[in-house]
């Protein structure tokens, strides 16, 4: 018995080890992720548990429509594949990649408005 416990404690940690150093660092919570894999390598048991109660997130999350046909019961009409469209898949963004999308909305905005401006002194100047 003490045998099957220490494999499953030893896989365990493998897997957790293995799930950290596949993470992008926007996905660990709390820690650095030097910090995880030294915690679960020196301390197994309670690093392990930690780690996949409170370090992680999810890698992506999916939203469904609440119109989507395999949601009310309604099937699609055979033959018209336009009748039927997959939900959109939404993926979490970390604060960081949701700042950048912010940003790039700002810059195209203010390019925007510079374009309109040049396109109204063309048009004073042409008048």
């Amino acid at each position: 018995m003490p045998v099957v416990i220490s494999v499953v404690i030893f896989l365990a940690m493998l897997a957790a080890l293995f799930d950290v150093i596949s993470r992008d660092d926007s996905q660990i919570k709390g820690l650095p992720k030097l910090v995880w894999l030294l915690l679960i390598v020196f301390i197994p048991v309670a690093g392990t548990i930690l780690w996949f109660v409170a370090g992680r997130e999810p890698k992506t999350s999916t939203y469904r429509s609440t119109s989507h046909p395999a949601q009310t019961g309604t099937r699609p009409v055979l033959g018209r594949p336009s009748d039927y469209t997959a939900p959109p898949r939404v993926t979490a963004l970390s604060t960081e990649e949701q700042l950048a999308a912010l940003e790039r909305e700002e810059e195209l905005d203010r390019i925007r408005q510079l374009e309109a401006e040049i396109e109204k002194r063309r048009k004073a100047q042409s008048d």
